[in-house]
């Protein structure tokens, strides 16, 4: 059971009223809610006393309850100073704390940091009671600090013997496609350009292998490249990740470079801009108009030269409609804008690169496909493909990692191409001339089409995710051969 954050946010005002709280029966509903909650709740009383202590916060802290429980806060937490602690700020000086990372030691001596909600129960003047609500991200802080460091090694000239990330020029882009050359052309154009660029297309037309074309292709092509998608991270994290934190800044803070800071003299990608907090993108804009940053926390302004290519997967003049752009934002990175079109307008280009991926395959798998047969040039000619350029990729890698080794054209019935349509309610139970064997056969197939295009023709993972043996699923996908 999932309570919402909103509820939480409640607990003050509950708790004050005290002649409901002499209910025992109100008491045994309250502990069921605060119990079944997956954010850690703690209260402590006018004393420091905890007197609710939940399981979340238990697991969080990695405590016994009854080693806090009825026990003051500062002897059990020795190694909290009292200034730190947004809870007792709460308590002592009647503050609320909205959603603050906090790092600190449980007593096992371990790292823990938290985003934390701590509110005072007020009483008129008084202070009854400092509720503090968290949600641990020390898994994820650590992601993303590995992920920093990592890419600081990377794009460290001095590790010149150590792998580098995946570099795509304009070689790399293939297609004879009207639309797609002229956007090609631009991108050219682009990279004798200092400007910022902004580039739109749907998910999987290879946006950013543009922008690594265009920095790779550019004056600053031996200096970093580095990515960051704006939607894989909590926006509680990208700030960080983005500008870097200063010692002392807040509470568990480090010096530690941001992405634009490694990127200097380089070009920084923003994949799915859109994604971003709306407060994030006017303090990106600020870095833009200004050419500094200022690390979280901290105070120097650190100046930096750092070209900017962000992407979107919607239409810009949706996104600015909506609100979830800013247009001050997008008119600042915009100076010059691409668009991929998607593959189900590029046509002419399928079967080349599905030849390509052909040719790719057939070295990542040992295999000797020489050609695709007619009949399966006009099975991928016939497809949409909403996934684009990346689920042809899928398509072809999925069809040659189930062909055996002496077979030397990729046919139709080689493509596990998903087009499964929801049907209309009425006929969703309807049986063909087949009967109830063929219905049935019919479902099985598309869940066996559906498991290896989602985990792109890996027959393991795709009987995991179909809770049967790898042989059973070998057996079927000959049977429907």
């Amino acid at each position: 059971m999932l309570i919402k954050t909103n509820v939480l946010h409640q607990l003050p005002k509950i708790l004050q009223g005290t002649e409901i709280m002499k209910s025992r029966d109100y008491q045994m509903v309250l502990q069921v809610i605060l119990q079944q909650l997956d954010e850690g709740v703690h209260v402590v009383d006018p004393e420091g006393n905890s007197v609710i202590y939940n399981k979340a916060m238990a697991q969080l802290e990695k405590m016994d309850r009854k080693d806090v429980l009825r026990k003051p806060f500062a002897e059990v937490f020795r190694n909290m100073k009292a200034e730190n602690s947004t809870l007792l700020q709460a308590l002592e000086y009647g503050k609320s704390t909205w959603r603050q990372e906090q790092t600190y030691l449980n007593k096992d001596g371990r790292e823990i940091t938290t985003v934390n909600t701590t509110v005072p129960v007020l009483d008129g003047e008084r202070v009854l009671a400092a509720v503090e609500i968290a949600k641990n991200i020390t898994d994820i802080q650590r992601m993303s600090d590995t992920i920093l460091e990592l890419r600081k090694e990377i794009d460290d000239p001095r590790r010149s013997k150590q792998k580098r990330i995946q570099k795509y020029n304009f070689s790399n882009l293939l297609g004879q496609n009207r639309d797609f050359l002229e956007t090609l052309s631009l991108a050219r154009k682009a990279a004798r350009s200092p400007a910022s660029c902004i580039i739109y297309g749907e998910t999987g037309t290879g946006k950013e292998l543009i922008a690594q074309s265009i920095h790779f292709d550019s004056d600053r092509k031996d200096k970093p490249f580095l990515a960051q998608n704006c939607a894989a991270v909590p926006a509680s994290l990208l700030e960080g990740i983005l500008f870097g934190t200063a010692k002392g800044g807040f509470t568990g803070a480090v010096d530690r470079a941001g992405l634009f800071e490694q990127a200097d003299e380089g070009t920084l990608l923003l994949d799915e801009i859109n994604s971003m907090p709306l407060e994030l993108q006017g303090k990106l804009l600020r870095v833009l108009q200004e050419n500094y940053i200022r690390r979280v926390g901290g105070t120097r302004d650190i100046p930096l030269d750092v070209r900017i290519i962000a992407t979107i997967n919607e239409p810009a003049e949706e996104l600015l409609a909506s609100g979830r752009l800013r247009k001050d934002l997008y008119y600042r990175i915009a100076v010059i804008q691409l668009h991929i079109p998607p593959l189900r307008n590029r046509r002419d280009d399928i079967i080349l690169l599905a030849e390509k991926f052909a040719e790719k395959y057939n070295k990542k798998y040992g295999k000797q496909v020489w050609m695709l047969s007619q009949g399966a040039e006009e099975k991928l000619l016939s497809y949409d493909y909403p996934g684009n350029v990346r689920e042809l990729e899928n398509i072809i890698m999925s069809a040659m990692s189930m062909m055996d080794p002496e077979e030397h054209v990729l046919q139709d019935e080689d493509l596990i191409i998903n087009r499964r349509k929801a049907l209309p309610a009425q006929d969703v139970f309807t049986l063909g001339a087949g009967g109830l064997e063929e219905y049935l056969d019919r479902i099985e197939r598309e869940m066996i089409e559906n498991a290896l295009v989602t985990s792109g023709g890996n027959i393991s993972r795709a009987a995991d995710s179909l809770r049967i043996k790898r042989q059973t699923l070998q057996h079927k996908i000959k049977k429907y051969r």
